[in-house]
């Protein structure tokens, strides 16, 4: 029995040391290996080779044992496993060895959602990840966010570039054929690398004598009038005059006021008046009319009090 029970155990001694060590970590969809990704490295039957490497800055990684460094960047999992079997061979350390490479962890393959989103976010990209996706990880668009999305993605510059430095090319995605027309010519494939920028909209001060002063975003200008202006600033104070004044800057900076007879406008006899980005929309106080209602009020209250003493009087 003790003879049994002591080629039982040494059987499994002998399997455990000809099967490779488990190496820790997620298995990710094959993809290009980068600088800074973290691969696990398995050869079966040498323990000693089978670890977690991370991928150097310069792209190469260095195995134990080895004397030349290994270039990882660029290279698939299945061609790294055929460059370090063909270094085990060439520095006659194994003999057809049998090697295994899977990526741990992705950190070359950076997206960056910035801007007018809900939650500014940067993740690496497994696999490739639709302009929506990267949007909705993002927690979607702000209410401060313009008609358009800027995608820049850096990529290696042309043979003509004596250099060869990488060229920033950046496309613009209008929100409504995104979101609102769900085109998918314009929900543009991420393979990381990316900066997707969310500049905020366009915006159109209202002040003076209505009723919720503010600036309000502006998705499209060829849309934006004094009435629609007025409509989000929940329409005119009492009191506010027959005109209002358009308070724009031109291209130099110089400051130019524009009349409007706003109430025309309001009745519909005039027609609207378009805004641009940054236009200030100011309705003046009627002091007329505002000091024409005090007096009224005054009389009215020395009216009631005189009436309230003729009446204490007659008692």
């Amino acid at each position: 029995m003790i003879r049994v029970l002591m080629g039982i155990l040494m059987a499994a001694a002998l399997v455990a040391q000809t099967q490779p060590v488990e190496v820790g970590g997620a298995n990710l969809p094959a993809q290009k290996i980068g600088a800074n990704d973290l691969i696990a490295v398995s050869v079966y039957d040498a323990p000693e080779f089978t670890r977690t490497v991370r991928v150097g800055p310069d792209g190469h990684i260095r195995l134990p044992m080895l004397k030349q460094r290994l270039k990882a960047e660029g290279l698939l999992p299945g061609e790294l496993e055929e460059a370090i079997a063909a270094a085990l061979n060439a520095e006659q350390i194994l003999v057809d060895p049998v090697v295994t490479v899977t990526v741990v962890e992705y950190h070359s393959r950076p997206i960056s959602v910035v801007g007018a989103v809900k939650n500014p976010v940067t993740f690496q990209a497994i696999g490739a990840v639709s302009l929506l996706e990267a949007l909705a990880r993002a927690g979607g668009l702000s209410q401060e966010a313009g008609p358009e999305i800027l995608v820049t993605r850096t990529q290696a510059g042309p043979g003509g570039t004596p250099d060869g430095a990488p060229v920033a090319l950046t496309r613009r995605v209008a929100v409504k054929a995104l979101i609102d027309a769900a085109d998918p010519e314009v929900n543009v494939k991420l393979y990381g690398g990316e900066e997707i920028r969310v500049p905020e909209a366009a915006k159109v001060f209202v002040v003076g004598n209505v009723k919720k002063p503010g600036a309000y975003p502006v998705q499209d200008t060829t849309e934006t009038t004094v009435l629609k202006m007025l409509a989000m600033a929940e329409g005119l104070a009492p009191y506010a005059a027959k005109q209002a004044y358009i308070i724009r800057r031109d291209e130099r900076g110089n400051k130019h006021e524009l009349l409007i007879e706003l109430k025309k406008i309001m009745e519909r006899k005039a027609p609207d008046v378009p805004l641009l980005a940054n236009d200030i929309l100011y309705v003046p106080d009627n002091s007329g009319r505002r000091t024409t209602a005090s007096v009224l009020d005054r009389l009215a209250g020395f009216g009631a009090s005189t009436a309230s003493g003729v009446l204490i009087w007659r008692r």
